[in-house]
């Protein structure tokens, strides 16, 4: 099964901690697998950890997550090298690739190296869903704001592009993402830029922004633009996602 056109969920979220568990998948992982259009076997996650220099302590709580949403989920590691002879042939038979935060400009640049942006290209073409949370949301989209390189937001202009807009991740929770928005979109930095509020995704069908989900209440995302030389942001009011049990 794949996905009827490209489609990519970009997401501030996906994750949420339980009692049992470091970590579960939250509804916005579930969405990705509903785009994906899985039906009559378990869905296929491939999980990317660059960004986090695929952290294998990270790596376990994300098997653990999916075997209790029952997933099966495979991470394809290129640290110290590929965990797979043929990176095409590993993305193409998954359902959907879920892309770990953290540092964004490391991600690019190891994928870059190793040739997998443009086999990522080619498996969203062919209805692999593509979907991740901040660093996993940003690389989709031209570029960003990022603390890849310290503390200091800076922005990010070299992302892979697919989505030929902005993003701006943790919206509502970074208190220095929004203004830096806005003033990369007005000074022609970053085009028209779509935003997500912690919990938040936005549903792309091709470069066509179809959709904002939820998995929190109350939460936004927002679509910034540049009119006579300043921002100007619109907020989406996301539809909310039913929590799974």
């Amino acid at each position: 099964m794949s996905a009827a056109e490209p489609t990519v969920l970009a997401t501030s979220g996906g994750h949420r901690a339980d009692a049992r568990s470091r970590v579960l998948f939250d509804a916005l992982v579930y969405h990705a697998v509903e785009l994906a259009g899985v039906s009559g076997r378990r869905p296929r996650i491939l999980y990317l950890g660059t960004a986090i220099g695929d952290a294998e302590h990270v790596t376990s709580r994300m098997h653990e997550a999916a075997r209790v949403a029952g997933f099966d989920l495979t991470p394809l590691y290129l640290f110290p090298m590929p965990n797979v002879e043929d990176l095409e042939e590993a993305v193409l038979s998954h359902d959907v690739v879920w892309v770990m935060g953290g540092s964004v400009i490391n991600l690019l640049a190891v994928w870059r190296a190793h040739g997998l942006d443009a086999v990522l290209h080619r498996a969203w073409l062919a209805g692999v869903v593509m979907a991740g949370v901040s660093a996993g949301s940003i690389c989709w989209f031209r570029g960003g704001t990022t603390d890849s390189f310290g503390p200091q937001l800076r922005p990010v202009t070299n992302g892979l592009a697919m989505l030929p807009y902005g993003n701006g991740v943790h919206y509502d929770s970074d208190a220095g993402r929004r203004p830096l928005i806005h003033r990369l979109v007005a000074d022609g930095t970053l085009p028209t830029t779509h935003c997500t509020d912690d919990g938040v995704g936005l549903v792309y069908r091709g470069t066509r922004l179809v959709e904002a989900v939820t998995e929190v209440a109350g939460k936004g995302a927002y679509v910034v633009t540049r009119e006579n030389g300043r921002a100007v942001e619109d907020r989406l009011e996301p539809r909310l996602l039913c929590r799974p049990a």
